[in-house]
């Protein structure tokens, strides 16, 4: 077990105006950091005021891209109570996505008793309004400083912590979206499954012109493009009249934690959902034929964005005539309700905040 130490800030900070959130604009007053070395393992664990990390300038996480971080909330419910959302998939994800990068995962036990400390300390930044909570942002990093294309030996495993409100500026309502026909945001084989930042890296181009275009978000397709595989930092839903499509997990597509969970709700319910490819020409096709009722992606930022127009080939297709679906605002209300207290965690997605 790793003994994980507290320093507490001498300067707390002042809280932000919930309505005046966004996404990651505040941090709050306590990060946690710990460091594997080989032959060592885990020390140094410890919650410590916010501030930068001292890395040497040829530590591997700058030359050789090792990086990679999870995303995950944590709620105030509305009897006052503190939750994290499934934070055991994000261990598992991240140990999945530390395997591919040959850093090292943080053990689970270490992984909760962080959250657990960190939490309970900046326990004050949870906001307790609509459409808020606390994003947690574990990260892992390579160190060690040197030069030459192999592993790190040294992992710094950090945490941070930042109020949030709504992910997109549009807040749920319907966004814009644009089929990226030049650029690719992940290959088989790669790293498209993990978490890694080197897939955010590549993908800031392709967001950059869409937003100049009056795009929220791309829609991205495979090597061929044609397969859809996830839209903007999101997985992506398609609701047919006889069906509801996901892309299948392929190794280039993100294992996301709403997507599994929207998937766990779909199947309660005893709704046909299936995971397999899907093609942006089958998209369009039954589009055209009204067979098309709803497209909405899911991530934790923003839990369920419901899509209402599609840029495809020079050409803006209309979903739902722009507006809100039934199957999206339902499930969106389901996962905002068990997150909030307001409905029974028949699926135990839940941990409570050990006080």
């Amino acid at each position: 077990m790793t003994t994980i130490t507290k320093t507490l800030t001498t300067s707390p900070k002042a809280l932000p105006p919930s309505n005046q959130l966004g996404f990651g604009q505040y941090f709050t007053d306590h990060m946690f950091v710990a460091k594997f070395t080989e032959g060592k393992g885990w020390s140094e664990a410890a919650v410590v005021p916010y501030g930068p990390l001292s890395l040497d300038p040829g530590a591997s996480v700058f030359h050789y891209g090792q990086a990679l971080f999870e995303g995950m909330k944590v709620f105030r419910q509305e009897d006052g109570k503190v939750v994290f959302f499934r934070p055991e998939f994000n261990h598992r994800r991240m140990a999945d996505g530390a395997a591919r990068l040959c850093l090292e995962a943080p053990p689970l036990e270490l992984f909760m008793d962080a959250l657990q400390e960190l939490v309970a300390v900046d326990e004050r930044w949870i906001p307790k309004e609509p459409n808020t909570s606390l994003y947690i942002r574990p990260t892992l990093i390579g160190s060690e400083p040197f030069l030459g294309v192999r592993p790190s030996r040294e992992t710094i495993f950090f945490i941070l912590l930042s109020p949030v409100g709504s992910y997109y500026s549009e807040g749920t309502k319907p966004v814009k979206i644009w089929a990226e026909e030049k650029y690719l945001r992940a290959a088989p084989g790669g790293l498209g499954a993990v978490k890694a930042g080197a897939n955010y890296a590549s993908s800031l181009k392709a967001a950059l012109e869409a937003k100049k275009q009056g795009y929220s978000q791309v829609l991205w397709l495979d090597v061929e493009h044609q397969g859809i595989e996830e839209v903007g930092t999101m997985n992506v839903f398609f609701v047919f009249d006889n069906e509801i499509v996901t892309p299948e997990l392929n190794g280039s597509i993100l294992p996301g934690g709403t997507r599994d969970a929207i998937l766990e709700l779909l199947r309660s319910k005893g709704l046909p959902v299936t995971e397999r490819r899907i093609t942006i020409t089958e998209v369009i096709e039954r589009l055209g034929r009204g067979e098309l009722k709803e497209v909405f992606g899911t991530g934790t930022a923003a839990v369920i964005s419901p899509v209402g127009v599609l840029h495809y080939r020079g050409k803006d297709w209309v979903i739902n005539n722009n507006e809100n679906g039934p199957l999206s605002n339902e499930l969106y209300s389901e996962i905002t309700a068990i997150q909030r207290g307001s409905q029974p965690d028949k699926l135990n997605w839940l941990v409570s905040l050990k006080k």
